[in-house]
């Protein structure tokens, strides 16, 4: 039997259209990868197309991981000359080659986050930028937004003449630029903007890649940004041999730059192309497939589809309501007990779903009280903790000595007595010479001014030469290997001790240590020459959901982002609420994209259950220490009853009661579902009960009466501030049954529509 023979219509017509470009729309659970492994196979076996002749791209390491065993399994021999990596693996492979053409050394470190901010902050200071104003987290956000747009800061500069605001931005994005060059850094959106730069202005290396990369595949094309779209559209301009695939349904990274239209619009830039759908589910049940089309079929900006399954109606959705968000936990936790217990499921079958991350606490807590074994997905990355990162900082300051991040975070671990004034010093000096940091260190002797300082500075200059010298030793049997060089720098610096002094975790800190030793002992492990370079390339570009290990037995608690790719048994689709999915912000924005980011949002979360669904609701949730009172998310409400194995309140007019149960003093779940209340814990809040309710619409919080005309102390026209957004100019009040809707333009964050009540602005 063939190996094409287990696919369905579908998924052999993707398999055996090969030539031409191709839009391969693939529903959640529709054996996508499995299309396009098998289409990899199919080129090499029957269409007899060279394996380095192909590209398979995809987004995170775990997802190109996979892909790599499944084509190494049907393909066998010549399956390593394929590249199947993510966009930034091979981007990073062409810029090692390549990026000297952009005079950039190829031996360049790539800055995560933290080193980003430090980056900016240090900018701030140096141009004396009101960082209360100006948040580092805006200016970097406005900046990998650029990037993301292809926008050079030659082209945002000029975008933002006349504006001082955006002035402002523009002198910090030609800041970093110049830093980060200096530093022979690039950031994370640096590695495929200058990708597509290099491409553009060396159009020799860009045919090279042509002619390497004949027939691409992009997997998960909804996610990709305008950056993207150019890289994979120059690379396969010259044959058109380009297959994406990807779910229009399943577009949620919006905030990260993501562009839907990429998806909805290919064959306006491939006329040419063959559209293809999968729809056949191999992961969930029909209930919970009806239950996904039913919600997601309110969008308008996608193209139709529906998923089916054979495998049965399965159970219905369940929905369960409570007083609170207390109850909320306590019932999810209850309830992945009892499946263990009594019906033999594994803890793992399970995860728990949320909007926020602050949701987790409380889901949390109710786990340990439970004695539930549990892993928050999204929390510290095991690679951003601070001992983690010091140790990297030194390894990438062996490497690269122009990382001015790295240098300024070790200089003084161990504490060395080199303060601040000494530091501007030694960057005065830098700058002026056109020097990296660490250079004007090696240089401390002949800097005026730094005076019995530049001793100081001399021991560390000498332990960094001293590891540069024994890498670069000829004889390579006395060459450390990475893992031995941690331990080395752990011991020469005195770095446990150094731990102690620092605080009471110094046992769970060298632990991770340890483990940094064992990922650099695993990477020597797989290759034969080992690369501190590579090494660090490779830890630089591993996510959070590529930890997920799924042989721990643990229930994972994980915000809707996160869960993205992953499915389980049981799913709890927690803190389902108009308010908090989709966001108050969301809804009162009235802007339909929003929404309809947020609803497929919603079909994501669906779609990872295979089995089972619940979906939970708080009548009252805690946000800010507030009471707040929500309706029940309109994507609850989307879904047909016949769906649902519980009735799940109307929405009502604003001038009706939300619930019946909460004015009249009675629970308004069926009584089938009316769980025992717990005894009462000291450090439990009191809630609110039965107040309120004729605000749950508005989402106003128990603090926050509701106003009647002539209360507002500001009217169009005035000036206000925000807690958040900062000044602006009233453009608009309207009053509601409930509230006053007031439309602001804030000098910073443009235009937004909010509540008088949730807004508390303040007339300045």
């Amino acid at each position: 039997m063939s190996i094409y023979d287990t696919l369905n219509k579908e998924q052999k017509q993707a398999v055996t259209t090969v030539d031409g470009p191709v839009l391969l729309l693939a529903g959640a659970g529709s054996g996508k990868t499995r299309a396009l492994t098998h289409r990899i196979a199919y080129l090499i076996g029957e269409m007899g197309v060279k394996p380095w002749n192909i590209l398979a791209i995809t987004f995170t390491n775990k997802a190109a991981g996979e892909m790599r065993e499944r084509v190494d399994d049907l393909v066998g021999f010549g399956a390593d000359q394929i590249w199947v990596s993510t966009f930034h693996a091979a981007c990073m492979r062409i810029l090692r080659r390549h990026i000297d053409r952009l005079g950039f050394d190829t031996g360049f470190a790539i800055y995560d986050t933290d080193d980003q901010k430090a980056v900016v902050k240090n900018i701030c200071k140096r141009l004396d930028i009101d960082t209360k104003t100006y948040r580092e987290r805006a200016l970097l956000g406005a900046i990998s937004s650029a990037k993301d747009k292809l926008i050079g800061v030659r082209e945002y500069e000029l975008g933002a003449a006349g504006d001082m605001s955006r002035s402002v931005y523009a002198r910090v994005y030609r800041e970093y630029q110049e830093t980060l060059q200096k530093s022979n850094a690039l950031d994370f959106d640096d590695i495929i903007v200058k990708t597509v730069e290099l491409f553009k202005s060396c159009p020799e290396i860009l045919d090279h890649y042509q002619e390497r990369f004949r027939y691409i595949m992009v997997d998960e094309y909804q996610d990709t940004n305008i950056a993207q779209f150019e890289l994979i559209r120059l690379l396969a301009d010259k044959y058109r041999n380009l297959c994406v695939v990807g779910d229009d349904d399943q577009s949620i990274y919006r905030f990260r730059g993501a562009n839907i239209r990429n998806i909805l619009d290919f064959e306006k830039y491939f006329p040419e192309a063959t559209v293809i759908k999968l729809e056949q589910n191999y992961r969930s049940t029909q209930y919970i497939l009806d239950a996904a089309n039913a919600v997601i079929s309110n969008n308008t900006g996608r193209k139709d589809k529906a998923l089916w399954t054979d495998r049965g109606a399965g159970n219905r959705i369940r929905f369960r309501q409570f007083d609170n968000a207390y109850e909320e936990a306590e019932y999810i936790a209850d309830d992945v007990a009892r499946k263990v217990k009594k019906e033999g499921a594994h803890y793992k079958d399970c995860a728990v779903l949320y909007r926020t991350n602050a949701q987790a606490r409380l889901l949390e807590e109710r786990m340990i009280m439970e004695g539930i074994p549990y892993n928050v997905v999204g929390g510290t990355n095991f690679y951003s903790r601070m001992e983690v990162k010091d140790i990297l900082s030194y390894l990438k300051t062996i490497d690269n000595g122009r990382d001015e991040v790295a240098v300024r975070r070790i200089v003084n671990i161990p504490r060395r007595g080199i303060g601040a004034a000494t530091l501007d010093k030694l960057e005065d000096y830098a700058q002026l010479h056109d020097i990296s940091l660490y250079d004007a260190m090696r240089q401390a002797d002949d800097i005026m001014g730094l005076g019995r300082t530049a001793a100081k500075i001399r021991p560390f200059v000498n332990l960094i030469e001293g590891f540069r010298e024994r890498l670069s030793d000829p004889d390579t049997a006395g060459r450390p290997s990475v893992a031995q060089l941690i331990r080395e720098i752990v011991e020469k610096i005195g770095y446990a001790e150094y731990l102690q002094d620092y605080d009471d975790n110094d046992e769970d800190r060298m632990e991770n240590v340890d483990e940094l030793i064992t990922k650099a002992a695993a990477y020597g492990e797989t290759h034969e020459e080992e690369s501190l370079t590579e090494f660090l390339e490779e830890v630089a570009l591993v996510a959070d959901i590529d930890n997920v290990d799924s042989s721990e037995d643990r229930v994972l608690l994980m915000t809707l982002h996160s869960a993205k790719g992953l499915e389980f048994p049981s799913v709890y689709l927690a803190g389902m609420e108009d308010g908090l999915f989709p966001s108050f912000m969301t809804i009162v924005s009235e802007d339909p994209e929003e929404v309809e980011e947020e609803r497929r949002l919603a079909y994501v979360g669906i779609t990872r259950a295979m089995n089972d669904l619940t979906l939970t609701y708080a009548k009252t949730r805690m946000v800010r220490g507030e009471t707040q009172y929500n309706a029940v998310s309109r994507f609850v409400r989307e879904i047909p009853t016949e769906l649902m194995d519980n009735t799940v309140p109307e929405r009502r007019r604003p001038e009706e009661k939300l619930f019946s149960g909460l004015q009249t003093g009675a629970d308004s779940r069926p009584k089938a579902f009316v769980r025992p209340r717990a005894t009462a814990e000291p450090d439990r809040p009191f809630i609110a009960r039965g107040i309120g309710s004729l605000n749950a619409l508005a989402g106003i919080s128990k603090g926050a009466p509701v106003r009647e005309p002539g209360e507002l102390d500001y009217g169009t026209g005035d000036r206000v501030a925000h807690v958040k957004y900062g000044e602006g100019t009233v453009v608009k009040v309207e009053r509601e049954p409930r509230d006053y809707k007031v439309t602001v333009n804030f000098d910073k964050a443009g235009n937004k529509i909010m509540y008088a009540s949730f807004a508390k602005l303040k007339r300045v």
